[in-house]
């Protein structure tokens, strides 16, 4: 019954997710929006999409938050997006996958190393507050919880088994 009441919220929320105008606003995105990294459609996988919004107006999806930590770290791999320094960069946004509302990924926190995956395998699983990163990096074997500024390249190059 548990199960089935987690299910039915987390439905609600993603209802409510798709409904709020300001949700829409921040992640704009469509059922041709790919991530630009692993070319993924992202509408797929809503709670696990990240965004970057550049100062040239370009605005970069991602399907998860390892994918946006990836390009961050390596932006010219993709020189074509005009990316030369974080100056560049205007606004970082994840979704929260307790809530499944978007949030600045610079005040979010990461759990590394918990049993649940995204689309692209072993992921940062992103949330707006420490407390509930920690609660959940406990109930699904997390390893740490990070901050933005703490996930290195050599993290996400860890995750993608580059190292």
């Amino acid at each position: 019954m548990k199960t089935f009441a987690k299910i039915l919220l987390s439905f609600l929320t993603f209802i409510s997710l798709l409904s709020a105008d300001s949700n829409t606003t921040i992640m704009d995105y469509d059922k041709e929006t790919s991530c630009l990294v692993r070319h993924f459609k992202v509408y797929k996988e809503p709670k696990w999409v990240a965004k970057i919004e550049l100062t040239n107006g370009k605005k970069v999806f991602f399907s998860t938050p390892k994918s946006m930590f990836e390009f961050y770290h390596t932006p010219g791999k993709w020189f074509d997006m005009g990316v030369k320094s974080e100056k560049d960069f205007k606004e970082i946004y994840v979704m929260d996958y307790n809530t499944f509302q978007p949030i600045k990924a610079k005040g979010a926190f990461f759990v590394y190393g918990s049993n649940v995956t995204s689309p692209a395998g072993d992921d940062l699983v992103p949330f707006d507050s420490y407390k509930t990163a920690e609660i959940f990096a406990k109930e699904h074997h997390g390893a740490r919880v990070f901050g933005f500024r703490d996930v290195s390249d050599a993290l996400i190059r860890l995750l993608n088994g580059r190292i």
